[in-house]
C-alpha cells in the first residue's frame, strides 16, 4: 500500500524505529525529502520554496491540517520564501513509518492537480 494511502498510528517510546538504511530506502518514494539528525535523533527533512510569505504560510495552514487529522505532527519553520518541515517521533527518539506515511501526505498535497 502507498505511504500517502496509509494513516499514522499512535507512537509511545516503544515505537521502532527506523534504521539510517530503512530510512534511506523508504526515502526512494518520496520527493525531496532528506535524513539529517538533530539533538541526536534521527528526523527526515525537506525545504519547500515559494515567492513571498503568504504562500508559506498557506502551506503552513495545509500542514498542519493533515498533521492534526494523523495525529503526527512535524517541526514547521516558516521563514519569507521558504518552508522547512522536520519529521520525527518525538516519543519513540527518531524516525518511525508515521514520519513517513506524514511526508507522503505532505508530498501528494503538493501535487498538481489536474
Amino acid at each position: 500500500m502507498r505511504l500517502a494511502d496509509r494513516h499514522c498510528d499512535k507512537c509511545t517510546p516503544e515505537t521502532p524505529t527506523l534504521s539510517e538504511p530503512e530510512i534511506a530506502e523508504q526515502l526512494r518514494q518520496l520527493d525531496g525529502w532528506q535524513p539529517a539528525k538533530s539533538d541526536g535523533h534521527a528526523l527526515i527533512t525537506k525545504t519547500f520554496r515559494f515567492k513571498g510569505f503568504m504562500p508559506g504560510v498557506d502551506l503552513v495552514n495545509r500542514i498542519a491540517a493533515l498533521a492534526e487529522s494523523e495525529g503526527h505532527h512535524p517541526d514547521l519553520k516558516l521563514t519569507y520564501g521558504s518552508l522547512i518541515v522536520d519529521l520525527t517521533t518525538h516519543a519513540a527518539g527518531g524516525v518511525t513509518e508515521n514520519d513517513l506515511i506524514l511526508a507522503a501526505k505532505i508530498d501528494e498535497d503538493q501535487a498538481p492537480k489536474s
